[in-house]
């Protein structure tokens, strides 16, 4: 039973982490990171899935292995960031809206830089 509960939960943080890809106010790390080690506890062919991903793999295992991303990860997950928020900002008309935004922004932003930088030259 605690196995399907962990595959069931592994699999909600997984649609919550790639439904933060395209919504900056939901992170994706967290639940991705929460996923992988859900299915590590329940189902080696789940692990197995999200650890060799071509999309999000490598980044799950540069986190998890070495407590940090690239140089180049940072920069894509800071541009994409930017213009994201930044065009969510440009169409709401919300004054309080705006800088709701800008405070994820630098929050995430702070969060990125302060992680780790890998050599990509592993």
């Amino acid at each position: 039973m605690k196995k399907y509960c962990f595959i069931i939960l592994g699999s909600i943080s997984l649609f919550l982490g790639i439904l933060g890809i395209f919504l900056p106010v939901l992170p994706t790390t967290p639940f991705l990171l929460l996923s992988a080690f859900l299915f590590g506890k329940s189902s080696k062919k789940c692990y197995d899935f999200i650890i060799n991903n071509k999309i999000f793999g490598k980044y799950i295992d540069d986190y998890m292995t070495h407590k940090g991303i690239t140089k180049k990860n940072k920069i894509i997950a800071i541009c994409f960031l930017a213009l994201t928020l930044g065009f969510s900002a440009y169409k709401m008309h919300n004054l309080y809206g705006r800088i709701f935004l800008l405070i994820v922004f630098l929050g995430v932003t702070i969060h990125i830089l302060k992680l780790k930088t890998i050599d990509t030259d592993r």
